[in-house]
């Protein structure tokens, strides 16, 4: 179980977005997101920092590589400006 309730049982979806999650989001200043949004931000944030695809497929518990790529490995100019500088390396 990734989250427990405090008497170590399933947590009740409802308790975990009303008396945990939301609270949590007012009380630092951000925006009302889905719960679900962690997923998609964490896997939108890995890429961009160099984790191998195969690794956030597992974690996403993805059966194919090509739903992971498809979903979250965007093309951000960030990353195509460390593929040419990286290439640049490479060449150098």
């Amino acid at each position: 179980m990734v989250f427990p309730s405090s008497i170590g049982t399933l947590f009740n979806p409802s308790n975990l977005l009303y008396r945990s999650f939301k609270p949590l989001l007012r009380r630092a200043g951000l925006p009302m997101i889905r719960f679900h949004d962690l997923r998609h931000t964490f896997a939108t944030l890995m890429f961009p920092n160099g984790a191998h695809p195969r690794i956030v497929q597992e974690i996403l518990g993805h059966a194919q590589i090509t739903l992971t790529l498809d979903t979250y490995c965007h093309v951000l100019p960030s990353m195509q400006q460390w593929a040419v500088g990286r290439l640049g390396e490479l060449l150098d």
